[in-house]
């Protein structure tokens, strides 16, 4: 799930890679799910052990999202359709993608003032 959010906001992701992020001057090892409300760690680190109940917060703030970014990883990997039909059931887009792509389709839609969040999975 996630922990305590320690960057209050979204911010532009500035390095991924070695197992973490680099965002706000600051890093962090592990994966990210980027929210309106702020940046939480998120402790997914594979597709494989990704499961419908992980997007719950997302879920509560899906007002304020127009669609997630999910960084799948090493390697473009879609949803299973559980997790697909919960996003359409909230009438939620979901882009899956491998995490490198989604880190930079993140930073230009959020330039751009989009409502955009991200789930990102650490890479090597």
């Amino acid at each position: 799930m996630i922990e305590q959010a320690f960057f209050p906001g979204r911010a532009p992701i500035d390095a991924y890679g070695g197992g973490g992020f680099r965002f706000a001057e600051m890093s962090h090892r592990g994966s990210l799910l980027i929210l309106p409300s702020g940046i939480y760690a998120w402790t997914i680190s594979s597709m494989d052990k990704i499961r419908e109940d992980d997007f719950e917060v997302v879920f509560r703030e899906a007002g304020d999202i127009g669609f997630l970014l999910l960084g799948t990883g090493p390697v473009q990997i879609f949803p299973d359709p559980q997790i697909r039909a919960a996003f359409a059931s909230r009438n939620l887009g979901l882009d899956a993608m491998d995490t490198g792509a989604a880190c930079r389709t993140y930073n230009i839609l959020l330039a751009e003032g989009r409502d955009v969040a991200a789930a990102l999975i650490a890479v090597d």
